[in-house]
């Protein structure tokens, strides 16, 4: 990023209150585990990497997180407040999967779509001239302010990826949550997706991501926690490498590859 970049993103103050707490949490659909006592707090300014098997619960312990599905046993807390009874939506900029694969259907342009991420925060009536700022704002912190006009569904994926985070941005979100945002994304445009989080992280925003590829999260992220229905590990990448929580999650000898950055 530029410096004007950086400059242009939203001065974020730090709280000691974590920004998701998740305590001895439990969750199963019917009579099947999914997650088994459960605890991990996401501090303000962190970027956890969540990493685990295919079908280990990771994108349902997101939605837990997100207070989009309620625990069986045990409490999350958004922001201090349980996650059940948080409204404060704007302050959460949620990528779920193939949002970029849905994003074919959408009939609207790449200033639409950030648009929409300023909603939670209008007053009553038109946009105010911050409301303007935030957007251009967001769509400049991410590089795509020449794609304004351009539709959504005709981008490259790792574009609709920029927009999907401007429209986070847009919103002045606190907390960035992403679930596997790179599938089908070619390689080029995947390593520019993650240094752009990594300024953001840097800028202050606190980043949840859900990612298959372990070598990008040890790389990026400043903390990761290793699920499979109960966790693994949760620390620093360096002390995570030199674990066998990795071959022990996945229940094989699995090896991490870093990416050079």
């Amino acid at each position: 990023m530029t410096a004007e970049t950086t400059n242009s993103e939203p001065t974020r103050e730090r709280s000691t209150v974590p920004v998701v707490s998740v305590d001895d949490v439990s969750f199963a659909y019917g009579d099947l585990p999914v997650i088994e006592s459960v605890s991990i707090d996401i501090e303000p300014g962190a970027f956890l990497g969540l990493v685990g098997p295919n079908g280990s619960g990771k994108s349902t312990l997101l939605n837990l997180m997100l207070g989009l599905q309620k625990p069986d046993t045990g409490m999350v807390r958004l922001f201090g407040e349980p996650a059940s009874e948080f409204d404060a939506g704007e302050r959460i900029g949620y990528v779920p999967q193939n949002a970029t694969t849905a994003a074919d259907r959408m009939p609207v342009t790449v200033r639409e779509l950030v648009t929409m991420g300023r909603y939670p925060r209008r007053l009553v009536g038109r946009f105010s001239d911050d409301d303007r700022r935030a957007i251009d704002n967001a769509l400049r912190a991410v590089e795509i302010t020449d794609l304004t006009d351009r539709r959504v569904g005709q981008l490259s994926g790792g574009q609709r990826q920029r927009v999907f985070i401007a429209r986070a941005l847009a919103a002045e979100a606190d907390l960035l949550a992403l679930d596997e945002p790179t599938v089908g994304v070619d390689a080029e445009s995947r390593e520019a997706f993650y240094e752009l989080l990594a300024d953001l992280n840097d800028s202050g925003l606190t980043i949840l991501l859900i990612e298959h590829d372990i070598g990008v999260v040890t790389t990026y992220a400043s903390e990761i926690a290793c699920l499979n229905r109960r966790l693994y590990f949760d620390g620093n990448p360096e002390e995570f490498v030199a674990t066998d929580a990795l071959a022990a999650a996945y229940g094989t000898d699995q090896h991490v590859l870093t990416h050079d950055h």
